[in-house]
């Protein structure tokens, strides 16, 4: 008996343990899928930052604590060379509400991107989170 409430003790220490890595909400589009991140998930991911982070809103309205890049999401297909070569690279877009850069995402998976993610809310969740806006 003490053996069988050790082990259900680990398993819950272990899955708690877990419960912290952003894993994000798949989402299937044309060509492959992109994840959906949390603000809360993106401050998380931001800590660590292994991540090319790409403002994809027009006109400015702003930017996110080390944005990287700012790309009209109706013209990142044409822009690139600005992001890695490397396809499988993670790239994280964001725009004030969340729809362009789920154009956006869509857009970057059909052109053959695999590791791309998505601000679900975009700034306006990222901002009522308690996060700062750059501007």
């Amino acid at each position: 008996m003490k053996k069988l409430l050790f082990a259900l003790l680990v398993v819950i220490i272990l899955a708690g343990c877990q419960s912290s890595a952003v894993t994000g909400e798949t989402i299937s589009a044309t060509g492959g899928s992109y994840k959906n991140v949390t603000p809360k998930e993106l401050s998380t991911m931001l800590k660590d930052k292994d991540f090319v982070l790409v403002n994809v809103h027009i006109p400015f309205a702003g930017n996110l604590p080390n944005t990287d890049l700012s790309i009209p999401y109706d013209k990142i297909d044409q822009n690139l060379s600005q992001l890695p070569a490397d396809k499988a690279a993670k790239i994280v877009l964001y725009c004030r509400s969340g729809h362009m850069s789920q154009i956006a995402a869509e857009n970057l998976v059909s052109q053959g991107y695999t590791n791309v993610w998505n601000l679900q809310g975009g700034m306006v969740d990222w901002e009522k989170e308690g996060f700062e806006i750059q501007k």
